[in-house]
């Protein structure tokens, strides 16, 4: 991947500063703290839809490091602000407060062989647990900026939750200018290609009988069983990477029923938003098709289908040669580290690259795995490399006063 020469001068440059140095001198110290603060918050329960105890203890901590006009919005989102000079964009970092698992999952920390165990310790605990740190760290060195950063946790993130937490922060603001999600993760690779996806639940009805008896009745479960044929056949491209997949299936009420109720749960994906409304739109037909096609068969028109759409996440996609995309690649190779552009997923960053603002998702730092498991982990050897990529990156975006012009445009 190429990088300007002219930017990756100017993180050269930003690693001479003396505040800068003692941030990250401050952020090494502090992973310890940091680690603690990430069970500290792990141990609180945040199912997607229910984050709100997790939300109030963050919303505490922003107030405690002096981040300005704190609120909670009605989603349950929490973002605060770092004041700049006001000469600057306006910048957001941030991470999600939900976790996949359900209410009365264990998530107290236990720690093995140096590794901590938790589900939701690394996605996203350590995600909240590194936008802490980075405020402590500007804080200590006394960075002024000259754009504003916005600091927060999302709600919403994973799941059905269906990124209503961004959603609503880009519905309710429009003086956003650059948007920065952390992520569990090397903080070496930058994503900034948002797969896009559409879910959808979709149920037949009938009338059901006697599997002997009223043999000759459209079945629910059979028409359930064409559609997902049907969708198995679709052809899709490679490049852009496009996906369908049924997740879970279930209806019938016993081996010698005719079911009345069948129900499936598909998941449709591709980083190009033209090629996912393509294939929704022949998901539909064949979903459609599949109820007529039962009913054809015996004759009879009894099988109905209902289709509910239960996720809508954007795709998008912005040109690696962006401001924001070359600051995070630039900060890692002045720090002496590999610089690589990650493959398109889904994270918070997809709403803001669906709307045409500059954003990416940062790793965190540290090792983990077993994420969305109950085994998950998190190694926090020499987890402050994150939080120092990240730092160096937003310091390039938002500008330091006397030190460095802000590299992201404001977009108002």
């Amino acid at each position: 991947m190429n990088i300007s020469a002219e930017i990756q001068s100017i993180f050269n440059s930003l690693l001479t500063d003396e505040a800068i140095k003692e941030a990250f001198s401050f952020l090494k110290d502090d992973n310890d703290r940091t680690t603690a603060e990430q069970i500290e918050l792990t141990a609180i329960p945040a199912p997607t839809f229910q984050e709100q105890a997790r939300g109030k203890v963050f919303k505490r901590k922003l107030i405690e490091l002096g981040i300005e006009d704190v609120q909670t919005d009605l989603v349950g989102n929490v973002f605060g602000v770092r004041r700049g000079k006001g000469n600057g964009p306006k910048l957001v970092v941030c991470a999600h407060l939900d976790t996949v698992f359900p209410e009365g999952t264990a998530t107290a920390a236990k720690e093995k062989d140096g590794k901590i165990y938790a589900p939701g310790i690394s996605d996203d605990g350590r995600g909240l647990a590194a936008v802490l740190t980075l405020i402590r760290a500007l804080n200590t060195a006394k960075i002024e900026t000259e754009g504003d950063i916005i600091f927060g946790a999302t709600m919403g993130e994973e799941g059905l939750g269906d990124l209503r937490g961004v959603k609503a922060l880009f519905e309710n603001r429009h003086d956003i200018d650059g948007f920065i999600s952390i992520e569990p993760g090397d903080p070496t690779r930058t994503t900034y290609l948002a797969t896009g996806s559409v879910r959808y639940s979709i149920t037949y009805r009938g009338r059901g009988g006697h599997s002997f008896g009223a043999f000759g009745t459209p079945s629910a479960i059979h028409a359930l069983g064409r559609a997902i044929s049907m969708i198995s056949d679709l052809e899709t491209p490679k490049d852009p990477k496009t996906t369908f997949n049924v997740g879970t299936i279930s209806g019938g009420t016993s081996v010698n029923t005719i079911a009345a109720l069948a129900n499936m749960v598909i998941d449709l994906r591709s980083t190009s938003p033209e090629e996912l409304k393509k294939l929704e739109e022949e998901t539909l037909t064949i979903l459609k098709k599949a109820a007529e096609l039962e009913n054809n068969r015996w004759g009879k028109d009894a099988i109905t289908v209902e289709i509910e759409m239960v996720g809508n996440r954007p795709a998008g996609s912005q040109n690696p040669e962006s401001a924001i995309v070359q600051a995070s690649l630039a900060a890692s190779k002045a720090m002496g580290a590999d610089a690589v552009l990650e493959q398109a997923s889904s994270t918070d960053s997809n709403v803001p690259i669906s709307l045409g603002i500059p954003a990416v998702t940062l790793g965190g730092g540290g090792d983990f795995g077993g994420a969305h498991t109950l085994e998950e982990y998190f190694d926090p050897t020499d987890a402050f490399y994150g939080p120092q990529k990240i730092l160096l990156t937003v310091l390039g975006l938002v500008g330091m006063t006397g030190v460095s012009e802000p590299l992201l445009e404001k977009r108002n």
